[in-house]
């Protein structure tokens, strides 16, 4: 091993950018939180302006560095342009974490082309355009990682209940970031994915609140819980991280073993 090797400073992103898209709550507010406790200077980009500046002043609050944008990642031009913006500020794009989603839960047979559509455009096509966008930073400058949020529904059929289009569009996340990952591999930009279980965060809150359900999920856990934030907070750490640098292409389940049975 290289003498000058350190482990200890595998997960100091002290210089680095990092962009969180869905950082306004759950999952991204938690990432975009550690990012910054770990030396990263965060962009905060989520739907809701009020949650991604709460999520800004929280880090600002523990002495770190962040700054609020209002980005649907379905529009294009509002991608480009809260990219575009980051770059201006700093001079670069590090690290982006593709973690903006929704869900809706309905069975495909009372599904709408809509709804459809609607999920399609957020879960696949907003990472796409997020990850387009940012790439065309890290591969000019020959440096990059990339972490998509996809889910052990993208990695499985489920059977809990119905949620076709959430599953088809992560099971989507997970080839995309295979090919992403081959693609810019030449450039040194990494990209990988976390498929987590379910988490306790406002994005299950209706299925939190049917106690049966929970039940037969942590029946079905070998670990027989849901996770928390936190649970995830670190594998999204290490793929981002030195640590994870001949990783890519990579779909990281963190599910306490509900894929392994």
């Amino acid at each position: 091993m290289n003498a000058s090797f350190q482990p200890a400073n595998l997960f100091d992103f002290t210089g680095k950018t990092a962009v969180v898209t869905g950082g306004g709550n759950g999952i991204g507010q938690g990432v975009a939180c550690a990012l910054a406790r770990c030396g990263a200077k965060v962009a905060v980009l989520d739907r809701d302006a009020a949650a991604a500046q709460a999520t800004c002043d929280h880090i600002a609050d523990q002495g770190g560095v962040a700054w609020a944008h209002a980005v649907d990642v379905t529009q294009a031009q509002e991608v480009q342009d809260a990219m575009a913006a980051v770059h201006a500020r700093t001079g670069q794009i590090d690290i982006l974490i593709n973690n903006a989603g929704i869900a809706i839960r309905r069975s495909t047979l009372e599904l709408s082309v809509a709804d459809w559509n609607r999920v399609l455009e957020v879960n696949l096509t907003g990472v796409f355009l997020c990850a387009q966008a940012a790439a065309r930073y890290m591969v000019s400058r020959q440096s990059g990682c990339i972490v998509n949020t996809a889910s052990i529904m993208g990695l499985s059929g489920g059977g809990l209940y119905p949620n076709i289009s959430y599953q088809s569009t992560k099971g989507a996340v997970v080839n995309l970031t295979r090919a992403l990952a081959v693609e810019w591999a030449g450039a040194n930009v990494r990209v990988n994915a976390i498929a987590p279980t379910w988490v306790r965060t406002d994005f299950i809150k209706p299925l939190l609140a049917q106690d049966e359900l929970v039940r037969r999920i942590e029946a079905m856990t070998p670990m027989a819980r849901l996770a928390e934030t936190e649970d995830v907070v670190g594998p999204v750490l290490f793929l981002c991280s030195d640590a994870a640098r001949m990783v890519t292409g990579h779909t990281l389940p963190v599910d306490g073993g509900y894929l392994a049975q």
